[in-house]
């Protein structure tokens, strides 16, 4: 690398706060250590998790970088001890503990999974995290199988999207929940069989009317607080109830009677803090069960938006506000 390659262009908060606090630094390049391989970043998933760092709400684990970003996509450019050599110059998506928003980035060589053919770099960078925390929380976690019903909230997150499209790909009945006309229309294009407006209807009683009265056998919710006990209420006897994410809050009262009457299944799991063995296994079941069903073009990330690293700031208050349908995605060449 030249000396002007030494350095460079990388997204921190400067302090906890809103989105003005993320301040775009110099930075030296990291170098691989073992295992491991450095990225030349071509494009970076904005995710929900990045602007709860960023306000301070979850610490950045021991020895990570405070540099944001948790998915890649780019080019291998250098390895570490115990990585071969032949692969540099790899197109690759990673799965990263920390520094994706940045011009080159660390990541374990296991991590990494080759960019599918049939999409670039910004789609592509759009793929990790939404595709291991699905597959992982949905298919392993929760459960689902072909014929089986779940309701998504979300459904226009970047989660969402990907959690839509992969459970209609693997033959599921697929409700989903999300604001506004427009969202559950853009929803229904993307495969989901009911997708209710939150905003004007109860998604309880639009959900026993989509099942017949049966209810739906998984759940996967984003929300936590309030509406924890409407998707008992939906959930089918012997359903599983799965959480990533708590928007209205993490600690709420639970009668644990309906969950007994009912065989219910309570689950939940988030991705930074799995060993690196666990995210190894997962990038492998990922390759195997969802990169097919991308491949045939079944499951694509939609991209709302995309904004250089310079914007950041804007880059994060869509997030903020609730306006995308599918991934947010910063570019970095």
């Amino acid at each position: 690398m030249t000396t002007m390659q030494k350095m460079m262009k990388a997204v921190i908060a400067s302090e906890p706060g809103g989105p003005e606090v993320l301040s775009l630094v110099k930075r030296p390049l990291p170098q691989p250590g073992p295992g491991e391989v450095l990225i030349r970043v071509t494009a970076a998933g904005v995710n929900r998790p990045d602007l709860m760092q960023r306000r301070g709400a979850i610490a950045v684990p021991p020895g990570v970088s405070d540099v944001l970003g948790l998915e890649v996509a780019g080019e291998i450019v250098a390895t570490g001890p115990g990585v071969p050599e032949s692969r540099m110059g790899e197109s690759v998506v990673a799965l990263v503990s920390g520094g994706g928003y940045a011009e080159y980035c660390l990541a374990h060589a296991g991590h990494c999974l080759r960019r599918p053919a049939r999409l670039d770099s910004v789609s592509a960078a759009g793929l990790p995290e939404a595709a291991f925390t699905v597959w992982h929380n949905l298919f392993e976690l929760g459960g689902l199988t072909p014929g089986e019903t779940v309701l998504i909230h979300g459904g226009a997150s970047g989660i969402g999207t990907m959690a839509v499209q992969l459970a209609r790909a693997t033959g599921a009945t697929v409700l989903t929940t999300a604001g506004g006309a427009k969202k559950t229309a853009f929803l229904r294009t993307l495969g989901a069989d009911f997708a209710i407006d939150y905003r004007s209807e109860d998604f309880v009683e639009a959900g026993r009317r989509a099942t017949g009265g049966r209810g739906v056998d998984v759940v996967l919710d984003i929300v936590g607080g309030s509406y924890i006990e409407r998707n008992f209420a939906l959930l089918a006897p012997g359903g599983r109830h799965v959480s990533i994410a708590f928007m209205e809050g993490a600690v709420v009262p639970i009668d644990l009677t309906t969950v007994m009457m009912k065989s219910l299944r309570l689950t939940s799991s988030t991705l930074r803090p799995k060993s690196v063995e666990e995210k190894c296994r997962l990038a492998r079941a990922v390759e195997r069960h969802v990169w097919p069903l991308v491949e045939k073009g079944l499951v694509t990330p939609p991209i709302f938006q995309t904004f250089p690293l310079e914007a950041v700031v804007q880059a994060h208050r869509v997030l903020e506000d609730n306006a995308n349908m599918g991934k947010v995605v910063l570019t970095c060449a």
